[in-house]
């Protein structure tokens, strides 16, 4: 599986790269905080598959990496997605390295 760092998720942000950021967390959590991307709960994912694009590069995320590396392994295996990477640590990663303002549960 291919993994994305915090810091290279924030450069590609910062430089303005075009990419999917898929959030499988559940919406409670979405709304509590998050990274601006596109919100796809992980229950949801099998009937949302053509929100996730094939032609560019898809980043998933959840809170720790777990659940995102779940999804991406799933969706590499049933429908032979190669372009997907998971965030590796999650938004808690995130929190932690790049912006603590972004609060933690």
């Amino acid at each position: 599986m291919k993994e994305v760092t915090v810091q290279e998720l924030k450069a590609l942000m910062d430089a303005g790269a075009d990419f999917q950021l898929i959030d499988v967390r559940e919406t409670h959590e979405y709304n509590f905080c998050n990274l601006g991307g596109e919100l796809i709960p992980q229950s949801e994912i099998p009937n949302q598959v053509d929100k996730v694009s094939k032609t560019k590069q898809v980043i998933i995320q959840c809170r720790s990496g777990a659940r995102s590396g779940n999804m991406v392994l799933w969706l590499e295996k049933n429908y032979g997605y190669t372009n997907l990477y998971n965030l590796k640590g999650g938004i808690l990663a995130w929190s932690r390295e790049i912006d603590p303002t972004v609060p933690t549960y």
